[in-house]
């Protein structure tokens, strides 16, 4: 097993719940159900959240209040446990580092590469900065020019970049849609198997 082996995984759909999905519920506002696995484009999909937040006057402080009360998927945590003792690990995301913090927590602080909000003094999300273009798959293109291999896995269109890129992909709990449109990557809906499937890989 290599020790130039570097595993990047999605958050979002694979460690823990979608985070907008359970907002949506907790707010009683159907529209903040959309993620990156119905709009490919990030960020058209940011704005038209930030707007939906303006427009029911909802900030920072009432997200927070959600992800607070979210616990990682269930057998997440002792996944990652058990990735990460046999390998290096990254989660690299395009949520943002004020959602993601507590849980983080939870899953034991591992590295995560995320994006920030930009915040006024009311609470309310003015904006945005992505830490760079296409983060997931730069990450990826990035850790390799340092000498890395990369395997790669995520259940959204955004991951997919990512997954093409690494020398192994997978993808976990993803859409009926996705699987069909990449019938050739491995696609896992338990944590063992997709332990056994990267295992697999690192080999």
């Amino acid at each position: 097993m290599s020790s130039l082996n570097i595993v990047c995984l999605d958050l979002e759909g694979v460690l823990v719940p979608e985070i907008w999905i359970a907002f949506s519920e907790a707010s009683g506002i159907p529209e903040l159900r959309r993620t990156t696995r119905d709009e490919p484009d990030y960020n058209k999909l940011m704005k038209w959240r930030l707007g939906i937040l303006k427009e029911h006057g909802l900030g920072l402080k009432e997200i927070q209040d959600t992800i607070a009360k979210i616990d990682p998927l269930p057998g997440a945590k002792e996944f990652l446990d058990e990735l990460r003792s046999i390998t290096q690990v990254i989660i690299i995301s395009d949520t943002f580092t004020q959602f993601a913090s507590p849980l983080m927590k939870k899953l034991g602080w591992p590295t995560l590469f995320c994006n920030t909000l930009e915040v006024a003094e009311n609470g309310e999300i003015t904006g945005y900065r992505m830490r760079t273009e296409n983060s997931k798959l730069s990450t990826v293109k990035a850790l390799q020019s340092v000498g890395f291999e990369t395997i790669a896995a995520g259940d959204s269109f955004n991951d997919l970049g990512m997954i093409r890129a690494s020398k192994a992909g997978f993808l976990f709990r993803s859409t009926d849609k996705i699987k069909a449109d990449n019938p050739d990557l491995p696609a896992f809906e338990e944590y063992d198997e997709f332990l056994a499937g990267i295992k697999g890989a690192l080999e």
